[in-house]
């Protein structure tokens, strides 16, 4: 997994651009507006544009600064850092889906990896089969139709060889987009230890801390500050002006005023935005709730993957494979006595084929749903393998 984390995600650069882009907004958006410097020229007569003519021509200077309604300086800083904790939430999220499906892909190749080998084994078998019916059925000792019969199974088996084998290469395309090159390197002869989960109801209580749950909190965050900052909005706005006006041998002018805006007509205005603003934040929760409920369905649904898949897994170990492959060695014995039709010599080969390809099958699959399950927990115990019934993994 440290491969897959490791690479230049371009997803998990964007988010952290992303969400440090709006901490800068934050910062921004705290501060107060930038102050107005004004000059003019005051009262020049029109008659003669003399700026010495009249006692009341001046140079005037002046500076306004504005101060927005209420706390909106604060609340806009608030919203904007709960934006960018939402951001830095769902890069978490980015990487546990990396995680995900780089533990996928891994497990789809190394299952389909060993399903090749064993259709190779049975189609050399097969193909030893065929060199022993061809010989018999020349010395006229055998019908044709077990010939027929053999390169049927033979030619099926090929078939199946090569579906794994483009299996293979789509699940080592799958795994190179998460660790390049190193989806080509050689795969571990057992299967990987099966850790043990945690109770189903403690994993339940662990996805309320998901990142994508937490995301949807930090916008539920930014979604109450937009109502605050809806409320502000009814609340006036505040401007203070300072001037001073230069005159030629006369007595210069100082001004100083207070500008408040009105806010009386709210009703097409800020009543609108406050309640776009309540709505927001309530499919803000909603949204949540929303996804709780679907990462519950699936937290259950791999829950009963991992045991249902377990049992059977156990199930094939202990007993399936064993009683197949009993069952195969016992069709040669009495095939070759010919107590035993070549039909029934083919099933049982098939059927230890189908309980090997079952097994492999299972065992990635267990791993696939406690994968899920750490995807929506994270809470796998990987230190309490050794209380997992695991079976030959071979």
């Amino acid at each position: 997994m440290s491969l897959a984390l490791a690479a230049d995600d371009p997803n998990l650069a964007r988010l952290e651009a992303e969400a440090q882009a709006l901490e800068a907004t934050a910062v921004a958006d705290g501060q107060l507006p930038d102050p107005v410097i004004s000059t003019q020229v005051a009262n020049v007569p029109t008659d003669t544009f003399a700026l010495d003519q009249a006692d009341m021509t001046q140079l005037r200077l002046g500076v306004r600064q504005e101060f927005p309604p209420g706390r909106s300086r604060a609340v806009k800083t608030a919203m904007r850092r709960s934006e960018a904790d939402a951001r830095r939430a769902e890069r978490d999220l980015e990487r546990r889906r990396i995680v995900l499906e780089t533990r996928m892909a891994w497990l789809d190749l190394a299952w389909h990896t060993r399903a090749v080998a064993i259709v190779e084994r049975s189609i050399e078998r097969v193909g030893q089969q065929i060199d022993s019916l061809s010989a018999r059925f020349a010395s006229g000792r055998l019908n044709a139709q077990d010939v027929l019969r053999s390169e049927l199974e033979l030619t099926l088996l090929e078939d199946r060889l090569a579906e794994h084998q483009r299996r293979v290469q789509t699940a080592r395309a799958d795994l190179a987009r998460y660790i390049g090159p190193e989806a080509a390197a050689p795969l571990p002869d057992a299967w990987p230890d099966q850790p043990v989960p945690a109770p189903l109801e403690r994993l339940i209580e662990a996805l309320p801390d998901h990142p994508a749950v937490l995301a949807r909190s930090a916008r539920i965050d930014a979604a109450d500050a937009g109502v605050e900052l809806a409320g502000e909005a009814y609340k006036p706005t505040w401007a203070l002006e300072g001037g001073y006006g230069i005159r030629q041998d006369r007595p210069d002018f100082a001004t100083v005023g207070v500008t408040v805006s009105l806010p009386l007509f709210t009703d097409k205005r800020q009543d609108r935005r406050h309640v776009a603003a309540v709505r927001q934040r309530s499919a803000a929760h909603l949204e949540r709730d929303a996804v709780l409920l679907e990462m519950r369905r699936r937290l259950e649904r791999a829950w009963a993957d991992w045991q249902r898949y377990d049992q059977r897994r156990r199930l094939y170990a202990e007993a399936v494979q064993a009683r197949a492959r009993q069952t195969a060695e016992a069709s040669v014995a009495t095939y070759a006595n010919g107590r035993t039709d070549f039909a029934e010599l083919v099933r049982s080969q098939l059927a230890e084929l189908d309980a090997d390809l079952a097994r492999q099958e299972l065992e990635a699959r267990v791993r696939q749903a406690l994968a899920e399950l750490d995807y929506l927990s994270g809470s796998v115990d990987p230190t309490a393998a050794a209380a997992a019934t695991t079976g030959d993994a071979s």
